[in-house]
C-alpha cells in the first residue's frame, strides 16, 4: 500500500505549480505553510445569521440554509483562513438600500406575506426583523467587498449574496434586495465613475440586476442561464439546453468573456444552482466543470478587483461548490473539498470537545448529587439524568454551544426550560420556549440503550422539532406525521445524538423510520440495517430525484410509488448510523439498486390499494 504524501512533499509540488490532493491533515498544513509564507490571503466575509431563519426553506426547494456555515467552517478547519481572517459584515443602511429600491418596496418587506411570498414559505414560518437582518448583512458584506476589492484589485468572496432578481420595486425568485445593484450605487456615491462588469453565472437570468442598472451605461451585463422568461435588455445573455454539461458551458463562458469589455471592477455570481441535479437549475455541469469555470473567469479577471458571490443553489453539493470558488481564488493548490468531508460533523465534534462531565453530567469526581444527599444523611428528590449521565443544566448548555437556541431565538422563542423524566419508554427530554406569554413545546425526544443487530446502541424512540409559531399552509403543507411544522433542524437533532452515543461509548445511533423524509436526513450517515432494504432506499432516493423532500415523502405516503411497476408500501425498519463500524454487504445493495426501479403514478391514477 502506497503511504500518503507528507506535507513537506505535497508543499513542494504546490511551489512547483503541480495540483494536488492529500489527506486532509496534509492539506491543512499545506494551507497553513503557505499563509506562513506570506501568500496574500482571501479577503472572505461572512456572519452566523447569513443563515436564514425560514425552517421550510431546505425541505421545499433543496437549498443548504447552512451553506455559509459549511464554507467557513471548511475554510478554517483546512487552515487556508484563520478565524481571524474572516470578515464580519456591518449591515447595510436602508440609505444605501434605498438608492437602488424604492420606498414603497422597502415597507412592504416589513409584511410577512411579502417576504413569504419572496422566499416561498407561509407568512407564519418568518419573524421578519430575522430576516432583514440576514439580508441586510449579506448586502453589507458585498458593498465591504466591493470597496476592497476596487482598493486592492485582488478577488474578494462575500459567502451570502447575489440576489439578482430583485427589481427597484419588485422582490421575487428569493431575492428581496438587489445587493450587487446597491453595492454599485454606493461606489457610484462614493466617486467610483469606472466600467464595471457584472459576470452572472447563476443558472437564471439577472432580470432584477438588469432592471436596476439600466440607467448605468458603464456596465456591462454577461450571463449564462439554464433558462429564461423573456428577453431581458441590456444583458449579453446565452441561454443552454437543460441539461447542457461541461463542454458546451465552458465553450460558451470563453465565447461570452472574450465579448467582455476591459473593465475595472467586476462582480462573479458564481451560482451554485450549475450542477447536475440541481432542483431548479436545469443545467448538468459537474464540480470538476463548475471548477474550470471559475479558473477560466478568475483568469479573465486577472488584476482586476472582483467581487464573488454565490446567489443560487438548490443541490445537496451546493457548498462544496462555493468552497471549492474559495480555493481558486484563493490559488489552493487543491481540486476540492474531501468526498467524505462533513462540516456538520467535524464542527460539533469540535464543540464536543470543550464538553466534560463536569459541564453536563451529575458528578463530581465520579461522586453523584445524591451521593453527597446520603452521606449528609439529608433527603433530596432524586435528581432526573437523561440516560443516567445528562443533567437539565447541562442538555441545555449542549444546545446552547451547537447554536441550536441561538436559531430558537431567531425563530421567535426565549425562556427556554427542559424537563427529563423516565418510563415512556425510555428516558424523555423535553425542550420548552416562550413566544410572548406563552410557553411552547419545541423539542422532544425519547431515547434508551438498546441492543441492534448485536451492538449496543443509543436507540430514539422518537424525536420531534416543533416549530408552533408557524403554521401549515399550500406553501409549507403538512409532512406525513407532522402536528406542526418543522423546526428544520434536523441535521443538528441528528448530530447531537451522534455526540451523545459517542460520549456514552456506544456504537450507534438507531430508530425505526416511519415515514420517507425521516430516513431521507438520515441517509447520510444512517443505513437500514437489512442490506436488501438499504439497497431498495437508496433506489427509491434516486429515483425520486428530481422532486423536492415535500413531493417525494407525500408521495411514498399516499401510495403513488409504485416498485418495479407494483405498488409499494414504505415500512419502518431498523435504521442504524454506526459510529466506527465499517460500512458491509455494498455489493448486496448494488445488486438490489441496479434490480429496483421507482416510479410516481399520477394521482388521477393512484395504484389500487394504495
Amino acid at each position: 500500500m502506497t503511504s500518503p504524501p507528507r506535507p513537506l512533499s505535497l508543499l513542494r509540488r504546490v511551489l512547483a505549480g503541480t495540483p494536488l490532493s492529500g489527506s486532509r491533515r496534509a492539506q491543512r498544513a499545506v494551507h497553513r505553510v503557505l499563509r506562513a509564507l506570506g501568500r496574500p490571503q482571501l479577503a472572505v466575509w461572512y456572519h452566523p445569521a447569513y443563515r436564514l431563519p425560514v425552517p421550510g426553506l431546505e425541505g421545499g426547494t433543496g437549498s443548504e440554509p447552512r451553506r455559509a456555515d459549511f464554507v467557513a467552517w471548511y475554510l478554517v478547519e483546512s487552515g487556508l483562513l484563520g478565524i481571524e481572517d474572516l470578515r464580519e459584515p456591518d449591515r447595510a443602511s436602508y440609505r444605501d438600500i434605498g438608492r437602488v429600491h424604492t420606498p414603497e418596496l422597502l415597507d412592504s418587506l416589513w409584511d410577512a406575506r411579502t417576504l413569504a411570498r419572496v422566499f416561498a414559505t407561509t407568512p407564519s414560518d418568518l419573524v421578519v426583523d430575522e430576516v432583514l437582518k440576514s439580508l441586510r448583512l449579506a448586502c453589507g458584506g458585498t458593498i465591504a467587498a466591493a470597496r476592497e476589492a476596487l482598493a486592492s484589485g485582488r478577488p474578494t468572496l462575500n459567502l451570502f449574496g447575489g440576489f439578482h432578481h430583485a427589481e427597484p420595486s419588485r422582490a421575487g425568485g428569493f431575492c428581496a434586495i438587489n445587493d450587487v445593484a446597491i453595492a454599485v450605487s454606493v461606489l457610484r456615491a462614493e466617486g467610483f465613475t469606472g466600467r464595471i462588469a457584472v459576470i452572472d453565472l447563476d443558472a437564471h437570468p439577472p432580470d432584477g440586476t438588469a432592471a436596476c442598472l439600466e440607467g448605468d451605461p458603464e456596465v456591462w451585463i454577461g450571463s449564462i442561464s439554464g433558462a429564461t422568461w423573456e428577453a431581458i435588455r441590456g444583458v449579453d445573455e446565452t441561454v443552454l439546453p437543460r441539461g447542457s454539461g461541461d463542454d458546451v458551458y465552458l465553450r460558451t463562458l470563453s465565447a461570452l468573456l472574450g465579448r467582455m469589455p476591459r473593465v475595472d471592477l467586476a462582480f462573479v455570481l458564481a451560482g451554485g444552482d450549475v450542477l447536475a441535479g440541481d432542483r431548479l437549475g436545469w443545467l448538468g455541469l459537474s464540480l470538476d466543470g463548475a471548477r474550470e469555470r471559475d479558473e477560466r473567469v478568475a483568469a479573465a479577471l486577472s488584476g482586476i478587483g472582483s467581487v464573488w458571490l454565490p446567489a443560487g443553489g438548490y443541490h445537496e453539493s451546493s457548498w462544496r461548490l462555493l468552497a471549492t470558488t474559495a480555493l481558486v481564488l484563493s490559488n489552493s493548490p487543491m481540486p476540492g473539498v474531501p468526498g467524505r468531508y462533513d462540516p456538520l460533523s467535524r464542527r460539533f465534534a469540535e464543540i464536543a470537545r470543550t464538553l466534560g462531565r463536569e459541564q453536563l453530567g451529575d458528578a463530581m469526581d465520579d461522586i453523584s448529587f445524591d451521593d453527597i444527599a446520603e452521606a449528609l444523611r439529608i433527603k433530596s428528590p432524586r435528581r432526573q439524568l437523561l440516560l443516567g449521565y445528562y443533567t437539565s443544566d447541562g442538555l441545555e448548555l449542549s444546545l446552547d454551544r451547537y447554536g441550536v437556541l441561538d436559531h430558537l431565538r431567531r425563530l421567535g422563542y426565549d425562556d427556554f426550560r427542559i424537563a427529563l423524566d423516565t418510563g415512556h419508554p425510555g428516558d424523555r427530554m423535553r425542550l420548552w420556549g416562550k413566544a410572548g406569554k406563552k410557553e411552547h413545546l419545541l423539542m422532544e425526544v425519547s431515547l434508551e440503550k438498546r441492543v441492534v443487530a448485536g451492538c449496543d446502541v443509543l436507540y430514539v424512540h422518537w424525536l420531534t422539532l416543533r416549530h408552533p409559531r408557524s403554521r401549515f399552509d399550500d406553501r409549507r403543507p403538512r409532512l406525513p406525521g407532522q402536528e406542526v411544522p418543522g423546526l428544520g433542524m434536523a441535521r443538528e437533532a441528528s448530530e447531537m445524538l451522534v455526540r451523545m452515543a459517542r460520549r456514552l461509548h456506544l456504537a450507534g445511533v438507531a430508530f425505526s423510520p416511519s415515514h420517507y423524509h425521516m430516513a431521507y436526513a438520515a441517509r447520510h450517515d444512517g443505513r437500514f440495517v437489512e442490506a436488501t432494504r438499504e439497497g431498495e432506499f437508496q433506489a427509491l432516493v434516486r429515483d425520486l430525484a428530481g422532486m423536492s423532500l415535500l413531493d417525494a415523502t407525500r408521495a411514498v405516503a399516499e401510495g403513488r410509488v409504485l416498485k418495479n411497476g407494483q405498488p409499494y408500501t414504505w415500512e419502518a425498519t431498523d435504521m442504524v448510523a454506526w459510529l466506527d463500524r465499517a460500512k458491509e454487504e455494498d455489493d448486496v445493495i448494488a445488486a438490489v439498486m441496479d434490480a429496483t426501479t421507482f416510479r410516481v403514478a399520477p394521482r388521477s391514477v393512484a395504484p389500487k390499494g394504495a
